[in-house]
């Protein structure tokens, strides 16, 4: 993409990879800002056209969706909950509105009758109970969980097989991102969806994701089993991220003990408009050599669903 702060060049925001997401299992990713995140899942959404590459859906190519039908038929199976509940949700519309809305576009109701059903239906499903004390309200009047719970129940609405939740929590009190976190996890279990979970905070991605993989500057350099990852991470940047997360019980992963300490070390993340040769996290990396200056790194495989790119393992390997 182009923008004024590029000066006219080229912005790779994301380069050439493969994201799957399954039935029933949270996939996590996860990176700093500017990683690349929100992009990949934009995609996905069919909110930006990628330029390279494909998405398919049940296993079917996904191709332009140039009309409207296309596209309804597209979104009412991937659905998109979005960061911020204050701002996603329309502020003249009442809960019982908006909830119906999607209802309609897509023909999942026959009448109003059914409709009042499905809409309190959907915000028993959230947790937002009695909810008949719900449907009348206008936003403004819930807290930002129950607003972020009313963006939920609206995806739900569409009846999906994919969820994106770009940040859900990020926005919230934390005394309440648990509980938006249980619910996406009961969500996944009770209901069969496939949920890609974005996040810069590997500790809530750990908490209760399937799968997370790592992105950085809009390379994927690590993916494998939540448990897996935390326990066995194998890329320097893996490794920074689970040492900024607060946790009594982990004891360092670094050999460095100054480098989740020092930023001036660390540095900032790269300019994609012009990232660093190689592997981009070399600029920050502890472990650096000269040769990940020379090329991305191929995909090592650490076990059968654990695999990371970075020269130190391939060094290891050999």
């Amino acid at each position: 993409m182009h923008g004024p702060g590029g000066h006219g060049k080229e912005v790779k925001a994301v380069e050439p990879t493969s994201l799957a997401l399954h039935k029933g299992r949270i996939t996590a990713l996860v990176g700093e800002s500017g990683s690349g995140k929100s992009t990949l899942a934009r995609m996905l959404a069919l909110a930006y056209p990628p330029t390279e590459g494909e998405i398919r859906l049940d296993g079917n190519v996904v191709k332009k969706a140039r009309t409207a039908k296309a596209k309804r038929a597209y979104y009412r199976q991937v659905q998109m909950i979005f960061q911020d509940p204050f701002s996603s949700l329309s502020p003249v519309h009442k809960i019982r509105y908006i909830l119906s809305r999607p209802l309609k576009l897509h023909g999942l109701a026959s009448g109003a009758e059914d409709t009042e059903r499905q809409i309190l239906q959907l915000l028993e499903r959230v947790n937002l109970t009695p909810a008949d004390q719900f449907i009348d309200k206008f936003p403004y009047e819930l807290s930002g969980g129950q607003r972020q719970r009313i963006a939920i129940a609206r995806a739900l609405a569409a009846r999906p097989k994919v969820l994106l939740g770009d940040e859900p929590i990020s926005m919230l009190d934390v005394s309440i991102r648990l509980d938006i976190l249980n619910l996406l996890g009961r969500l996944r279990d009770d209901e069969g969806l496939a949920i890609l979970y974005i996040t810069h905070d590997i500790a809530s991605a750990r908490y209760f994701a399937d799968e997370i993989k790592v992105l950085y500057a809009g390379q994927l350099v690590e993916s494998g089993p939540g448990d897996e990852i935390v326990a066995n991470p194998q890329h320097p940047y893996t490794r920074l991220l689970l040492e900024s997360a607060p946790d009594p019980d982990r004891g360092g992963f670094l050999d460095e003990p100054d480098v989740s300490d020092d930023e001036e070390t660390l540095g900032e993340p790269p300019s994609l408009v012009d990232p660093p040769s190689g592997c981009r996290f070399r600029t920050r990396c502890p472990l650096a050599k000269p040769v990940c200056a020379t090329a991305f790194p191929a995909r090592t495989q650490v076990d059968e669903n654990h695999w990371v790119h970075c020269w130190a393992q391939d060094e290891q390997d050999a």
